[in-house]
């Protein structure tokens, strides 16, 4: 046992050495990452609600930057290296200040969140919260390699806090997920959301947890002095004398517990790397597959006949349809059918419908004129111009309108010299307010391409209820019968 214990520390030095740690700096370590799961911290509370908040909203309103800036305010590293020290040295009460941080930081992003979802007017899932739903495998290896970024940081005690890690922080996105999950309970219990972005969040998790356990390991944590640094840490805590001198901390400290942290931290990324490989696998079949599709379609693309192709993959079925202003025979369609069948060993729908270009459309008008009698184009009046530009917003402001909480009743569509303005007449119990009206904005600009697009909003009461209707009708009856001589 002498022996061994003298080559561990032999490889403990080196590694040290190596990444340039001071073993009389391992003491603050210790302190800073204990300090970061104290419960009772205002401040790490308000980094909390904060990032929450700006997570939330920058999910919802699909701005990279502003979930960039969430990242780097979120705490969560803090009691993430916690647990992983505390697997470590096998410190019983560090293990469970971390792990009540994290639970109770959990659960509160998440149902911060969630609230922030439900007051507002409209649930629509954009693209950065679909990106947060479907992790693989590659989600694990950042993981990792930012969990071990973020250890080896800790340990140099570079004088900076465990939670300032701006690159690790942006690199593992940990509050994102949790506020996915809460969009998705917040929007009505969207299990597929929750599910997804829960996935992304255990794995971050368990990555980080995992390489910052390996990392405090193997430059010797567990060092006498780190052991004086616990004892110091923890004094005047009543709660930690319990804990750390009880029955589960003796079982924890025998001979052969190290083993048993090392396998349990092993079934814990199995366990997290069988689905992620599934979804994995499943991307680079789709990759796959439309790689083939579209090296099938190339010829047709550079002839440059076809205008629109749209591809759906399915489980057992892939389905193309093209748009084409040249005729393509159908012993080709059907060619193309068999290959992309044999390569991609599914059933293959392949459908072409052919349209008129710009050109022979041109030329149909023109030979129609030389043989039609001469028509004097008639000038439309402002009333018909206004009625065609109402036609084409329309559709546009019901697309993305919250119709259900604030069904519109009518609009209108001013042109002036300064732009089209939309004026829009809904009913609602409470204005829907500047967020959400800017957002209907700015979508139908980009729909109808008309960026001096103006949109005015103006609330209308709901109808007061029968009872109250009556109760005011006789109240009006009765001052006019005093008003009569």
């Amino acid at each position: 046992m002498s022996g061994q214990s003298q080559v561990t520390g032999e490889r403990q030095w080196r590694l040290q050495t190596w990444l340039r740690i001071q073993p009389s700096a391992k003491p603050q370590v210790y302190q800073r990452v204990f300090a970061t799961t104290e419960v009772n911290s205002l401040s790490y509370w308000l980094e909390i609600f904060f990032s929450a908040g700006i997570a939330t909203l920058g999910l919802v309103e699909n701005s990279p930057a502003v979930i960039i800036g969430a990242m780097l305010i979120s705490p969560l590293m803090g009691p993430i290296m916690a647990t992983g020290l505390a697997l470590a040295i096998g410190d019983v009460y560090l293990g469970f200040k971390a792990v009540l941080n994290l639970v109770a930081s959990i659960t509160v992003s998440i149902a911060f969140s969630a609230l922030l979802v439900w007051l507002l007017p409209f649930h629509s899932a954009t693209a950065e919260i679909v990106a947060r739903t479907n992790p693989n495998l590659l989600d694990l290896g950042i993981a990792l390699l930012s969990g071990l970024a973020g250890s080896v940081v800790v340990c140099r005690d570079i004088g900076e806090g465990v939670t300032a890690l701006p690159g690790v922080a942006i690199a593992v996105a940990l509050m994102p997920p949790l506020c996915t999950m809460g969009f998705g309970l917040g929007s009505g219990g969207d299990l597929e959301i929750m599910g997804g972005a829960g996935l992304l969040f255990l794995t971050n998790l368990v990555a980080i947890v995992a390489t910052a356990f390996s990392i405090f390991l193997l430059v010797g944590m567990g060092a006498p002095e780190v052991e004086q640094a616990m004892h110091a840490s923890r004094s005047g805590e009543p709660l930690a004398r319990k804990i750390s001198y009880g029955p589960i901390a003796r079982i924890l400290s025998t001979g052969g517990q190290l083993r048993w942290r090392i396998l349990m931290v092993a079934v814990l990324l199995a366990a997290i790397a069988v689905p992620l490989r599934r979804a994995l696998l499943q991307v680079a079949s789709e990759t796959i597959t439309r790689g083939a599709v579209q090296d099938e379609l190339r010829p047709l693309l550079r002839s440059g006949g076809v205008v629109s192709q749209q591809v759906n993959l399915g489980d057992k079925e892939i389905i193309i349809r093209l748009l084409s202003t040249q005729r393509i025979p159908d012993s080709r369609i059907a060619a193309i059918r068999d290959d992309l069948m044999r390569k991609t060993g599914r059933d293959v729908q392949l459908s072409v419908d052919a349209v008129a270009s710009k050109s022979e459309l041109a030329d149909l008008m023109e030979r129609l004129e030389r043989t039609a009698p001469p028509v004097i184009a008639k000038e439309k009046t402002f009333a018909e111009l206004q009625q065609e530009l109402l036609a084409r917003v329309q559709p546009a402001i019901e697309q993305i309108w919250p119709a259900t909480d604030a069904p519109i009743q009518n609009f209108d569509v001013i042109s002036g010299p300064q732009g089209a303005v939309v004026e829009v007449h809904y009913q609602a119990a409470a204005d829907l307010g500047p967020v959400p009206l800017d957002m209907v904005q700015k979508s139908v600009r980009a729909t109808l391409g008309m960026p001096d697009l103006t949109l005015k909003a103006e609330r209308v009461l709901p109808p007061a209820a029968p009872a109250a209707q009556q109760q005011n009708q006789n109240e009006t009856d009765k001052g006019n019968k005093k008003r009569k001589p």
